[in-house]
């Protein structure tokens, strides 16, 4: 008995013993490797040390002496936690012990099954563990290409039915509010530059603000998609865009506004690489092609949204109120707001809808991403009318963990806790960004920057130079209606109708009344006026030049003296002037409706193409599909110096439009499918960036142009669509493969 007792606590002090190396080694690990490892560390503890309790003890134990019976019996009461037991036997080696609380190491997905990995001791194992970080990188990978093959399998079982038709309508919402945001400002800016005064780099900028905010929203929301979640980074995006959209519709001051839409275009920048990426996670490879062509028809009626609301509510200036002369609340305010309801319509789709299984699965959450695929397969078998049918797949492979958000201790102050959080983030993101430039992604990340950078150039430049050159003709063709007017002597004359379009040179106006009128486009020259009474003014564009006035009364005008150049003015006086801006021209209704349709148009262009890359994608190959499509676009563009008439630039504007829209849809599946999953919506987030970079400097040098010459957009439109097109057919074809 004395000898058991002996046993018992030489025995209890070796596992005590075991437990403190354990911890050792378990400190010394987590401080290289971060909390990840720690908790599979932790999770396999617990299994061996539960091997101690559950194996029986009749074996000998070695090193101790011999009793009557050559073996020692297990303690019926097992009421002391600390007691631990051994399963050494004979033949059994000593290092294949496992001791309570000794580190393991990650172990493969399958290997949780199997009771443990071996190890000569807690810390030996460990060091020796993640002794060669490129060896077990290279795990890593082969686990990522055994989860590709499984995966498709999964989605090959779950089937294409109900459950991807309404993500479809889901994520379509989200990413027609992306087509909206291009269209807002560029309908708002002619009554906007009224409302707030803006000078013409304002309207610039207010112009190019919104792709600015995209390009910084589409690289931050795409690094975090691939840390946090797709439909999280996508619901917190989509979020921050209505508000601030919201918000932008009654900000009444220009840099609030200009502010307001800025935070907007952060917010929809990530819809794109979100939603490209969300999206082919659900689908299986002989449909990712074809049905992610089809989402693509959202950004058109995006587009067409946009236009028709601003076609039925921008002309209706009854649709506002007043506060007093400080706080106004015109009807393209509420064209904004209406703005902002496909984000708020995909938020709420989307909060009934699931992460990405893909996503947890790369992520190592086996148990949620099992649950999202039955959700997949019930939905669809049951949609079918198989309801009988059972969800076949009971383990899925995951991928071995790198690392994990770093967490305090429960006596961490909140501040401290969220600042090592959002460090950490930050620190993740930027590091899986880098491994888009990694030896193995290096040449195909250069091709698609240069791809993506050529198409967005020429795109992005056409489409704003188009309706800059068809205002330019509209205006060649208005001042070509121009009347004269050359010494003319008018007395005793009372005028109350608009005047519009006119040149009167060395005229005289003795005791005339200009009284609640309407002047556009007027110009006066060495003209004469005296006595006259201007009452109820409103003009644009229009300008008195060297002239005269003698005890002339002005009375609720906006005929402020900056619109008298080089004049005098002898016992004039100005009273109760009207607020406004001067304007340098003013678009009349049928002008408004005018530019709303041709925008229409433009969108609606794109159907057909729409429709063609769809049925054709999975059948001649995403290349194919993007490198003729570029080629066709380039040659359209040599037919732009036909384009001297208003029809004819609407035509050449649905034509280009129709035929590059199948190059975008290819760019954007290829895009999907030539990253692996941890790292697509990163890669995809950057290089939409990139194109929104582009989209700024095709924009600004491309109006530049505009009544200059044809010639220059013609050649750099083309010359980056041909360029785009040839480095297009060197990059690797990814259809009937599965998703890497």
């Amino acid at each position: 008995m004395e000898d058991d007792g002996r046993y018992r606590d030489g025995r209890s002090d070796f596992v005590r013993g075991a437990k403190d190396i354990a911890k050792v080694a378990k400190k010394q690990v987590g401080k290289k490797m971060g909390r990840g490892a720690d908790k599979v560390a932790d999770e396999y503890t617990k299994r061996s040390y539960k091997r101690f309790e559950e194996e029986d003890d009749d074996d000998d134990y070695s090193g101790m002496p011999a009793s009557n019976d050559d073996g020692y019996h297990r303690n019926d009461s097992r009421a002391n936690d600390d007691e631990g037991h051994s399963d050494s036997t004979e033949g059994h080696d000593e290092d294949d012990e496992i001791y309570e609380g000794e580190y393991q190491g990650i172990p493969r997905a399958e290997s949780g099954k199997a009771g443990g990995v071996d190890g000569v001791d807690g810390v030996e194992a460990a060091q020796a563990q993640f002794r060669d970080l490129s060896a077990y990188e290279a795990e890593r990978r082969k686990d990522q290409e055994e989860l590709a093959e499984q995966y498709e399998t999964i989605l090959q079982e779950c089937g294409h039915g109900k459950f991807q038709w309404t993500l479809y309508f889901a994520l379509g919402l989200a990413l027609m509010a992306d087509g909206v945001e291009i269209f807002v400002v560029g309908f708002v800016l002619p009554s906007a530059e009224k409302d707030m005064c803006l000078s013409e780099p304002n309207k610039g900028m207010l112009g190019l603000i919104v792709y600015l905010g995209m390009m910084v929203g589409a690289f931050v929301w795409g690094g975090l998609a691939d840390r946090i979640g797709r439909r999280q980074t996508l619901l917190i995006s989509l979020s921050i865009n209505s508000v601030f959209a919201f918000f932008s519709s009654f900000m009444q001051g220009y840099v609030s506004f200009l502010f307001c839409r800025l935070a907007s275009g952060v917010g929809i920048g990530g819809s794109i690489p979100i939603v490209f990426s969300y999206y082919s996670e659900f689908l299986a490879q002989e449909k990712r092609g074809e049905h992610l062509s089809w989402l693509c028809m959202f950004w058109m009626i995006g587009g067409i949204y946009a236009s028709a609301m601003a076609w039925a509510i921008i002309p209706h200036y009854g649709w506002s109120f007043q506060m007093g002369s400080a706080y106004q609340f015109h009807s393209w305010r509420v064209f904004v707001l209406v703005c902002a309801f496909p984000a708020v319509a995909a938020i709420s789709a989307l909060t009934i809808m699931p992460e990405s299984p893909r996503f947890y699965l790369e992520n190592g959450k086996h148990d949620e991403a099992w649950m999202i695929l039955k959700q997949v397969h019930d939905t669809n078998m049951k949609a079918k009318g198989y309801p009988e049918r059972v969800f076949s797949v009971t383990t899925i492979k995951t991928v071995k963990q790198m690392d994990d958000l770093v967490t305090l201790g429960e006596g961490a102050a909140w501040h401290q806790k969220w600042r090592i959080k959002l460090t950490s983030l930050f620190h993740q993101v930027w590091s899986n960004f880098l491994t888009v430039f990694s030896p193995e992604y290096r040449r195909t990340t250069y091709m698609m920057m240069a791809v993506w950078f050529s198409m967005s150039f020429s795109y992005y430049g056409l489409t704003v130079w188009f309706p800059d050159m068809i205002k330019y003709l509209q205006k060649q063709d208005y001042a070509s209606r121009t009347k004269f007017f050359a010494k003319e002597k008018i007395e005793h004359v009372t005028f109350n109708f608009t005047l519009e379009n006119q040149v009167h040179r060395q005229g005289e106006y003795f005791n005339d009344k200009f009284m609640n009128l309407k002047m556009r486009s007027m110009v006066f020259e060495d003209s004469l006026f005296e006595e006259c009474y201007f009452e109820d003014i409103t003009s644009s564009n229009t300008f008195f030049k060297n002239c005269t006035f003698i005890a002339t009364l002005f009375y609720n005008t906006d005929l402020f003296k900056y619109r008298l150049v080089n004049s005098k003015l002898i016992n004039s006086t100005f009273l109760h002037n009207k607020e406004g801006c001067l304007l340098s021209d003013v678009s009349d209704e049928n002008n408004a409706y005018m530019v709303y349709f041709v925008s229409f148009l433009g969108t609606l262009a794109v159907l057909p193409g729409n429709i063609v890359s769809a049925l054709l994608m999975d059948k001649i190959g995403r290349l194919r599909m993007l490198a003729g499509s570029s080629v066709i676009s380039c040659i359209s563009c040599f037919f732009l110096s036909f384009g001297n008439s208003e029809s004819a630039m609407i035509a050449l504007l649905c034509l280009f439009g129709g035929i590059s829209i199948a190059s975008w849809n290819a760019l954007d599946v290829l895009t999907v499918e030539l990253y692996p999953s941890d790292k697509r919506c990163t890669a995809f987030g950057f290089l939409n960036a990139l194109c929104k970079l582009a989209a700024i400097l095709g924009i600004s040098i491309f109006t530049s142009f505009v009544g200059i010459t044809k010639a220059v957009p013609i050649i750099f439109a083309s010359g980056a669509l041909a360029a785009g097109s040839f480095l297009a057919l060197k990059l690797p074809e990814t259809r009937g493969q599965v998703l890497q």
